[in-house]
């Protein structure tokens, strides 16, 4: 095990670039009225999705990058029949391509996997629905102050057997604040 922890380690002691954000974000998704086949009339849209992500860039502008995000309030699934509180959780590793664009601004366009967990609870217990999903997105790094950022961002989601909602397609979209370490010259 320690080895794995070192070699992860040398590793970015060569990395070009390392960023680190947070931000808040929103769900854009097909309304509830738009369910087709075996999709339940549930929209996945609206709410507030903090967001935490990093990335490292190992040669030129190529890298790997990761995110969390998740719904920071509770949803209400089925209302009006069901009414079973429920929460989205969405995580993917993308691999990136950033250039920089000019001594204050660089683009980010990304794609990767992950996946969508969605919990129902029920008082304090839950159960989880996952789906592996593929995504794509970017965003625009615009340094404010040396090494601070702030970056407009969307991802598209593409969720396979995502029966629970209205859609297999969900858009992120939103604002993160972050600092890049170690930047190219």
């Amino acid at each position: 095990m320690c080895f794995i922890y070192a070699a992860i380690f040398a590793s970015l002691a060569h990395a070009q670039q390392i960023d680190v954000a947070g931000g808040l974000d929103t769900i854009f998704a097909a309304a509830d009225s738009l369910a087709t086949g075996n999709h339940q009339p549930q929209s996945l849209d609206g709410g507030a999705y903090p967001v935490v992500s990093a990335d490292v860039l190992f040669h030129k502008h190529v890298g790997v990058q990761g995110e969390f995000a998740w719904r920071q309030g509770q949803g209400t699934y089925a209302p009006g029949e069901l009414n079973i509180p429920y929460r989205t959780l969405f995580w993917d590793i993308n691999a990136i391509w950033a250039p920089k664009v000019s001594k204050r601004i660089a683009a980010e366009l990304m794609g990767g996997m992950g996946e969508q967990s969605t919990r129902f609870y029920s008082g304090s217990k839950f159960a989880a629905s996952n789906h592996l999903m593929g995504d794509v997105g970017g965003g625009i790094k615009l340094y404010a102050w040396r090494h601070f950022f702030l970056r407009p961002e969307a991802r598209l989601y593409l969720v396979n057997n995502n029966l629970e909602f209205s859609s297999a397609h969900a858009l992120r979209y939103g604002v993160s604040i972050g600092y890049t370490f170690k930047p190219r010259d």
